[in-house]
């Protein structure tokens, strides 16, 4: 419940800070020019939409639920041994009746009577097994709930760090694409410059050869560069399950 909670304080905020949809803020953005740190959500909330977005939550959430009802279970398994007993009976009954008085042989007869008959009363029962075991059986289910707790916790915790981790491997990579790309343009002008320069005879073919194939890798590592800060910014989305709407923008790079 607090995580669903979480999730719905995190879309709040999102909404306050002027996101439309989804977690964009600001106007557009030029991956080549501006710092997607700025255009990001907070970190704490990509933390919370990642722990409502993540399947494994969901599971140890549950998991803890299911524990703690094993646990109520094991608790409450004593009230088996007591309980209330009724019973309720309609039929006609033969009664024989006979007297001694007066010393005599004693007469006999019978009379039938229709009666309704009923009884109600309380056991109570405790097997020596019970006694034993119960204890144990208790003390199981508590363990069972602290491991399912830890283990949402250990969740959280790699959540959270794989959330830092992705959030900081986008900004770095972003920050590695625009300094290819600065380094992409020195390039292309030096190859535009080794071009006149061997259209008119001042540069050899093999200065012009090199330049040329500097060119070429620069454009290479950028291309390389701009793919895996796509991949990053796209594994953050996935994983705290929320669309940034930078993605059209950066791809058309």
């Amino acid at each position: 419940m607090k995580y669903i909670l979480s999730f719905t304080l995190t879309v709040l905020m999102l909404l306050l800070a002027g996101v439309p949809g989804a977690a964009q803020t600001g106007g557009p953005f030029d991956p080549l020019k501006d710092d997607i740190g700025d255009k990001l959500p907070p970190l704490r909330i990509l933390i919370d939409s990642a722990l409502a977005n993540d399947p494994g939550m969901k599971y140890s959430n549950l998991q803890v639920t299911v524990n703690k009802g094993t646990l109520h279970s094991a608790k409450a398994q004593w009230t088996q041994n007591f309980g209330v007993q009724a019973n309720y009976g309609y039929g006609t009954f033969d009664y024989l009746y006979n007297s001694t008085a007066g010393g005599t042989a004693p007469p006999t007869y019978t009379l039938q009577q229709s009666l309704s008959q009923y009884g109600v009363g309380a056991y109570l029962r405790i097997p020596f097994y019970d006694i034993v075991n119960r204890r144990n059986e208790v003390k199981t289910a508590k363990a069972e709930v602290s491991q399912a707790l830890s283990l949402v916790e250990s969740r959280q915790k790699e959540i959270r760090e794989q959330v830092i981790r992705q959030y900081n491997d986008v900004v770095v990579k972003q920050r590695l694409l625009r300094i290819k790309s600065r380094y992409l343009e020195t390039s292309k002008i030096n190859l535009q410059m080794a071009e006149k320069g061997f259209m008119n005879g001042t540069v050899t073919v093999d200065d012009y050869s090199q330049v040329s194939e500097i060119e070429s890798r620069t454009e290479s590592d950028f291309e390389n560069t701009r793919m895996e800060f796509l991949t990053s910014y796209m594994i953050l989305e996935e994983i705290t399950g929320l669309k940034f709407n930078l993605y059209n923008e950066t791809n058309r790079q």
